[in-house]
């Protein structure tokens, strides 16, 4: 997504159209679109200002952060539990039904990882490839 324009572009606009300039006018003049100049002066006589809104961010993970403690209290009780199963128990429990996606993001928000752990330790005594002889002598690793 591009940037923002910058807040004082915004002002040298609005305050042309405030000194009598039409919209499309100003529009033509800073070479920007009749639609974005009307939307800044609207904004402007609106909230006071012509800053840009803030953009980005995670809007969809409201509903699953309403549900912090149960969902923080089950992975503590029960650590085994893949993200299936915890959407399933979130669904079955509170008819919440959310994305593996959204879940998966409020898990590393809240610094918790599914990774799966080794029960044994690394070989370290055998080789992990082996050298097999080109036709011409020479060695290669496979």
């Amino acid at each position: 997504m591009p940037a923002a324009y910058s807040y004082d572009l915004r002002e040298r606009v609005v305050a042309a159209v405030a000194e009598g300039a039409s919209r499309r006018g100003a529009a033509r003049q800073f070479k920007l679109g009749i639609s974005t100049v009307i939307r800044w002066v609207a904004r402007l006589a609106a909230t006071g200002s012509c800053a840009a809104t803030p953009s980005g961010g995670d809007h969809k993970s409201e509903a699953v952060e309403i549900h912090k403690d149960w969902l923080l209290d089950l992975v503590k009780a029960e650590p085994d539990l893949t993200l299936t199963e915890i959407h399933a128990r979130l669904h079955a429990t509170h008819g919440l039904k959310k994305s593996f996606s959204c879940l998966w993001r409020f898990f590393a928000r809240h610094d918790i990882t599914f990774k799966k752990k080794l029960c044994t330790l690394p070989n370290r005594t055998a080789r992990t490839s082996k050298r097999l002889a080109k036709p011409g002598g020479e060695t290669r690793r496979h």
